[in-house]
């Protein structure tokens, strides 16, 4: 290449380059003219997204998620906002963020004919002395062309009794139901220290809290007024659909029972939406852990319950819904009656490998495994079920499995003593003593088990002409003659029924 043609190739080069900034240039001038040519029309209003931007429960002193609504222009010139404000900033304790910019009161924002800004909101709660939630208003104003337009900000706002930084308790202590319990990190109840969680208790647990009892915990509810514990999160989660948290299981740790624990007792409580629901370390099978009545465990993202070495009784209870086994029960004693052992849930069950109902003698993994006499599983009255396959041809597949150290899975009275009298289990048919009465292969029939994501919801009741009712062994329902919705079994026409509900006829919708 000669050093003309360079220079040329040089030249048109800087000739592109001033062209293209010059093209910027001319381009800024004209937008600066246009930003200037907007409407003066008292008619030209803004239209937006919700009249009304509304939050679920605030706790106090917790700020609130943030929400957005859009602001547009639907005229066919550009319009300028002379002033965007929070109505009661002072006092209310909304946040607003226009456009990008944080502040209670903007001037001259400018948008353009068809286009939209966003208009981001959060809400932060002052202690109102009032155990019951209080309406929290505010309203953004906007002023076009002196005509004012507004959108409304409401939200509840709930004291709590705040634990935060980790909490121990060492001495007897009743937690009254006055106000919720909102728990950071994690609350202990030490060795030697029971605590009582009153009817109508609320403790809304945040990402990754736990409780961890050494000592005694006794959550005594009632049917009307049930000791609830589950995620402190109100609001609603996007996905293909809209489901609230509340629905969705991963939202804080879960509950541990150390070895020194004993004599906890659940009455009228539900555990939902954690990581892990009750886990119960290596402990000691002559003395009672746990004993749960009419209550539900249900919803969780990796295991639902975990016993080692425990003596734990349960009845008219739920246990429900979890990516891993529903109950793991390994070495120890345990008395399951009336009880519902079921994992449908499409949003946890979409990775489940594992059957919902698994008995072992054996806890750890290789070199660490230790052995633990099974001396006694039972089971009367009571459902195994899933969405997995009851396999027929082949013995304890479907929803049971059955570890032991010797392989030994029909059992025997010393290290591995199981029996089911008058249940259903998800599994092949098995011609066995230890199976009296039962129902297999064919699952009931229950009134709702959410297994679409736009059906969220989960009622494991027994719908009209379900397996199981009436199928109860009498002289057990006879012990427990009440349900967990305290529905009278051996009343009930046709009854009783197994698992957790007493069967009700449920009239027939017709469109």
């Amino acid at each position: 290449m000669t050093c003309t043609e360079s220079g040329k190739i040089t030249m048109m080069k800087r000739w592109m380059l001033f062209c293209a900034c010059a093209g910027c240039f001319f381009c800024a001038l004209g937008g600066c003219e246009r930003i200037n040519d907007y409407s003066v029309n008292p008619n030209h209003r803004l239209t937006f997204s919700t009249d009304t931007l509304s939050f679920d429960t605030i706790f106090s002193t917790v700020g609130s998620t943030t929400k957005q609504f859009m602001v547009y222009n639907p005229n066919e010139e550009a319009l300028r906002i002379e002033m965007a404000l929070l109505a009661n900033p002072a006092t209310s304790g909304f946040r607003i963020n226009v456009d990008g910019r944080k502040g209670d009161m903007f001037r001259d924002i400018d948008i353009w004919k068809h286009d939209s800004l966003y208009v981001s909101v959060e809400v932060t709660v002052d202690p109102n002395g009032s155990s019951q939630p209080l309406v929290i208003e505010d309203s953004v104003l906007f002023y076009v062309n002196g005509i004012r337009q507004s959108v409304l900000l409401q939200a509840y706002g709930q004291d709590v009794h705040l634990l935060k930084g980790g909490v121990t308790i060492l001495h007897d202590t009743t937690l009254t139901a006055d106000m919720p319990y909102l728990i950071y990190d994690s609350v202990k109840i030490a060795e030697g220290a029971t605590v009582m969680l009153e009817k109508g208790v609320t403790m809304y647990m945040h990402s990754r809290a736990n409780l961890l009892v050494e000592g005694t915990l006794k959550a005594i509810g009632t049917q009307d007024e049930p000791v609830v514990i589950r995620g402190d999160r109100l609001d609603e989660i996007k996905t293909s659909v809209l489901l609230p948290y509340d629905r969705t299981p991963g939202q804080w740790d879960g509950i541990r029972f150390g070895a020194s624990s004993f004599d906890n007792e659940f009455d009228c409580v539900i555990v939902r939406n954690g990581v892990t629901g009750l886990m119960f370390q290596a402990s000691q099978p002559d003395r009672v852990k746990m004993r749960i009545r009419h209550s539900q465990i249900t919803n969780m993202s990796k295991y639902l319950m975990v016993a080692v070495n425990c003596h734990i009784e349960a009845s008219d209870s739920e246990f429900s819904n979890a990516t891993d086994s529903t109950l793991t029960l390994v070495g120890g004693k345990y008395q399951f009656t009336h009880c519902t052992i079921a994992s449908y849930n499409i949003l946890t069950n979409r990775n489940r490998v594992v059957p919902c109902l698994i008995l072992s003698s054996l806890w750890g993994m290789g070199e660490s495994e230790t052995p633990y006499a099974l001396r006694q599983a039972y089971f009367d009255n009571c459902i195994v079920d899933g969405g997995h396959s009851a396999d027929s041809t082949r013995l304890y597949a479907g929803e049971i499995q059955f570890y032991t150290e010797d392989g030994n899975e029909p059992g025997n009275s010393e290290t591995f003593n199981y029996r089911f009298n008058s249940c259903f289990v998800k599994t092949a048919r098995q011609n066995s003593e230890r199976f009296v009465n039962c129902l297999f292969i064919k699952s009931p029939s229950y009134l709702k088990t959410g297994t679409r994501e736009d059906e969220y919801v989960f009622d494991f009741r027994l719908a009209n002409e379900s397996v199981g009712i009436g199928m109860a062994d009498r002289s057990v329902s006879e012990q427990y003659p009440v349900d967990r919705y305290g529905v009278d079994r051996l009343s009930a026409a046709g009854g009783p029924s197994i698992g957790a509900y007493e069967y009700v006829y449920q009239e027939e919708k017709h469109d």
